[in-house]
């Protein structure tokens, strides 16, 4: 088609996720198997590429944008704007899930945390009790420094005995067939059932070499 010799992308072509040192593709692909394409990156420089008329350009390519050129009847035509970014990611997923405490009482706070390692990008989600009410709330820090990690908390506030139950973070991986998930078991009480008397003060003073016995009464 001389008046569309790039075949149309679809958006989630146009951002290309790759990991550090693979080879990838840049899909501009002609209607034309015997157009003449040019690769430029966001400089309007040529980058030098192995050309497939059925994928697109084949290499390894820097994170930035790139855009193919072609000529139809001595028009110049350019392909859609593709955007190429590098992340961080090992073959394997590690993950952890923490849990400051696993037993709670009705109307406190219940935190959650799953932690992936070494990957810069993942597709998680959460799985508890709540999750119909959507009563949880989910926040993530990507930290860098001294080591890649993304950590996911998961924190329910004014929890009841309806949000005891298991709490799992499944991870998948952005590149690959590979997913991992993690649970913990969550048990909420209605009331504290635990009762602490201590037999002493706040603030209690020792004598050198005195020896003193501290007596808590638990009911």
């Amino acid at each position: 088609d001389p008046d569309m010799p790039f075949v149309p992308s679809i958006p989630e072509d146009q951002f290309i996720l790759v990991e550090e040192g693979d080879p990838t593709v840049i899909p501009c692909r002609t209607s034309d198997p015997d157009a003449q394409v040019t690769l430029t990156d966001s400089l309007d420089k040529a980058v030098y590429a192995s050309y497939d008329t059925k994928q697109g350009f084949i290499g390894n390519f820097p994170a930035g944008s790139y855009t193919c050129k072609t000529m139809a009847k001595g028009v110049e035509f350019k392909s859609d704007e593709f955007l190429v970014y590098i992340i961080r990611a090992t073959s394997q997923l590690p993950v952890e899930i923490e849990a400051l405490k696993t037993v709670y009482k009705t109307g406190e706070t219940i935190v959650v945390t799953c932690v992936v390692f070494d990957n810069e990008v993942v597709n998680l989600q959460w799985n508890y009790p709540g999750k119909v009410k959507e009563k949880g709330l989910i926040k993530l820090d990507d930290i860098k420094v001294p080591s890649q990690k993304l950590v996911y908390t998961l924190t329910i506030p004014e929890a009841s005995v309806k949000d005891t139950g298991d709490y799992e973070c499944t991870a998948r991986h952005a590149t690959k067939e590979v997913k991992e998930n993690k649970k913990v078991v969550i048990t909420v009480h209605d009331k504290g059932f635990v009762h602490l008397e201590p037999q002493f003060s706040p603030l209690e003073a020792v004598n050198l070499h005195e020896v003193k016995n501290f007596v808590v009464d638990v009911q």
